[in-house]
Order: structure tokens, then C-alpha cells, then sequence
């Protein structure tokens, strides 16, 4: 039985991606030595954090200026980064979800934070359109898919103020404006490679403006200055990543990510609509095309266990919801195919014709 990964992260990869990657850890290059253990250093290896940097710019159409870099920590360490080397006085918040709050919190730590505008008072469930964004602030911070919740911010927004962003299950997703932002970044495990590598897209003239003194390895001046080779990278991840853009370039490039995504998106919300049993939890304007979150309709909460065990035993992998949330959710990154979501809409349509 074929199955099919919605995991929302670590979450799935090309086939090829991972083959590559998995043969690179037995051989890389034809050194006779795993890529697990070479160093760093190596004349072998500094070419893959090039390529790699190279092919974001590309695919992203990243404008002069700025830095591409590849660190550890996850976007959760991003949550104090971005504050230590932006907020001065002020920072404003959008508070669309968990990630949200959290690097909310993390600022607060700093200075002064002001948010803009909040959707918990809908669980989550929306996209705040309409606030205002201080133009006395340091920078705005926004995160641009929310994997609890399903919801998704699809366009770039104007700011006056620098932007700054957390798009770990978005990324190559979407054409985006680079030019708009002063810094992005994300996670690698939900739709660029796999866990242990963060990506970080930093515009250098905004660097070194705070007066407060950086730690040397949260200051991103020192990674800038080194490209991403201050302290010893995650080599294997990083390899992985380029592998992927690889990937992403062959099959068309962004453009053609966000054609797939659409697609996928619109078989499954149009089924999540149709069907009897189920219907979706975010606001039809806010929905993600990367986390697709939906629950069973009031009258049939108690088959929640009974689909999700009929939903696995068909090959529907990760499709259980959030614990935050409940329900359901199939997280449709770049590697997932139609099929896998046409599989998981006739799981459904099947379920359905049983009650």
C-alpha cells in the first residue's frame, strides 16, 4: 500500500531528495567518506553551501544587499535573534497563532512591543486585515503561515517600516517580494529541507544599528562575515536543502510551486465543503495552501477516531490535527503530489458513503 506523508514537520521531501542525501551519507562525492563526517571546511563542501545560497537567490529573485545564511537553532532561536539585533525601541507584532505569540514573547524581553492586531479571538481562525502599523516602530514581524490553525498570508504586505518574517512552512511556496522585507526566516523542516538547518534571508544595511551589545553567535553580523561557517554548519541538512532547490529549480521554479499549490489547495477545500461529515476551520479568506486544517461537523464528533484509524489504514500519513486544535489536518508542501491529495479526498469520499 503506497503512503502518503501530510506531516506538517519534519514533513515530506522529494523522493529524490532524500535518495540523494541518503547516498551523499554513505559517499560523498566519491571521497570514500560519508558526508556525516567530512569537515566543514572541506574544499568538497564549501561549493554546496555556494550552490545552495546561490540557487535562493535565484529562485527568489533576492536583490543586492542581501545575505543568505544557514544556522542552527530553528526558528525558534530566530524568535530571539530578531530582537537582539533589530529592536532598539519598539517592535510591532501581528499575533496570528502559537508561533506568533511566541516570538511575541521572546521580544518583550527587549523593548517595548506593540501588537498590531490579534486573531485569538477567533481561535486563530483568520487573518487580521486591517491595522495599523506604527511608524515609530523598528520593524514589523510577521508570520506567514500558521501550520496550527490552516491560515495563510498570501500576499506581501507595504509596510513603513522594515518587515520581518517567519515563513518555515511557506518558503519557495509562493513568488515574494524580497525587496519588502528586512529579514526572513524559517525552519527548514516543513518545506525546504530536512530538521537541523535554519535559513535566514537578512538585508546587511539594517545590521549594527542597536546600541545594546550581541553575543557573538546571535549577532548576524558574525554569520554575514563568514557565510554561515562561524561555528561548524549542519552540513548534512544544508546538503539536503540544496538537493531540494535543486528539486524545485528542475520542476519549474516558484512559480510553478504556487500553480501545484493551488491546485492541491482547491481539490481539498472543495471536498472539505462538499462533504456531509466535515468542514473547514479557518475563514475561506484566510485559508493556507500548505496546512489544510478541518473537523467533523457537530453531529458526527464521535467518528473522529474511527476516520482518523480509517484514514491511516488507507495510507493517509500525519493527518491527525494539532492537540491545540483538534480535528484533522494535511499539511501539502512543495513534495506533495495531486495524487497524494486526490488519495486523501477519495479516503474521505469513502468514509462518507459508509454513514
Amino acid at each position: 500500500m503506497k503512503k502518503y506523508n501530510f506531516n506538517a514537520g519534519p514533513s515530506i521531501l522529494p523522493r529524490e531528495v532524500i535518495e540523494k542525501t541518503a547516498q551523499a551519507c554513505l559517499d560523498f562525492n566519491g571521497s570514500g567518506l560519508s558526508l556525516m563526517e567530512i569537515s566543514h571546511r572541506a574544499k568538497d563542501f564549501q561549493p554546496v553551501v555556494d550552490e545552495a545560497v546561490a540557487l535562493f537567490k535565484e529562485l527568489l529573485d533576492i536583490p543586492e544587499g542581501y545575505s543568505v545564511l544557514f544556522l542552527g537553532g530553528g526558528a525558534s532561536l530566530e524568535f530571539c535573534m530578531v530582537p537582539y539585533n533589530f529592536l532598539e525601541k519598539k517592535a510591532a507584532y501581528l499575533n496570528t497563532g502559537v508561533w506568533a505569540t511566541k516570538a511575541q514573547k521572546e521580544a518583550k524581553l527587549f523593548g517595548e512591543v506593540v501588537e498590531v492586531a490579534s486573531s485569538k479571538d477567533k481561535n486563530f481562525t483568520y487573518i487580521p486585515r486591517q491595522f495599523e502599523i506604527p511608524a515609530d516602530a523598528d520593524y514589523l514581524h510577521i508570520t506567514t503561515n500558521n501550520t496550527i490553525y490552516g491560515t495563510e498570508l498570501l500576499k506581501d504586505l507595504d509596510s513603513p517600516i522594515p518587515v520581518i518574517a517567519d515563513m518555515s512552512s511557506d518558503i519557495f511556496s509562493r513568488p515574494i517580494d524580497v525587496s519588502k522585507y528586512g529579514l526572513i526566516y524559517g525552519g527548514a523542516q516543513k518545506n525546504l529541507s530536512m530538521a537541523g538547518v535554519t535559513f535566514v534571508i537578512v538585508k546587511e544595511d539594517l545590521l549594527g544599528k542597536v546600541s545594546r551589545p550581541i553575543p557573538t553567535m546571535l549577532d548576524y553580523r558574525t554569520h554575514v562575515k563568514k557565510g554561515s561557517m562561524f561555528n561548524t554548519p549542519p552540513v548534512v541538512p544544508i546538503y539536503c536543502a540544496l538537493q531540494n532547490l535543486k528539486w524545485i529549480k528542475a520542476q519549474g521554479g516558484v512559480k510553478e510551486m504556487e500553480k501545484r499549490a493551488i491546485e492541491r489547495s482547491e481539490i481539498l477545500y472543495t471536498e472539505i465543503d462538499r462533504n456531509k461529515l466535515f468542514r473547514g476551520t479557518a475563514e475561506p479568506d484566510s485559508r493556507s495552501r500548505m496546512n489544510i486544517t478541518f473537523v467533523l461537523k457537530d453531529e458526527y464528533q464521535e467518528l473522529q477516531d474511527e476516520f482518523l484509524a480509517f484514514a491511516t489504514s488507507k495510507g493517509m500519513v500525519g493527518v491527525k490535527g494539532h492537540r491545540d486544535v483538534g480535528g484533522f489536518r494535511a499539511s501539502c508542501y512543495n513534495a506533495m503530489s495531486v495524487e497524494g491529495v486526490q488519495a486523501l479526498v477519495a479516503t474521505m469520499k469513502e468514509f462518507e458513503a459508509s454513514k
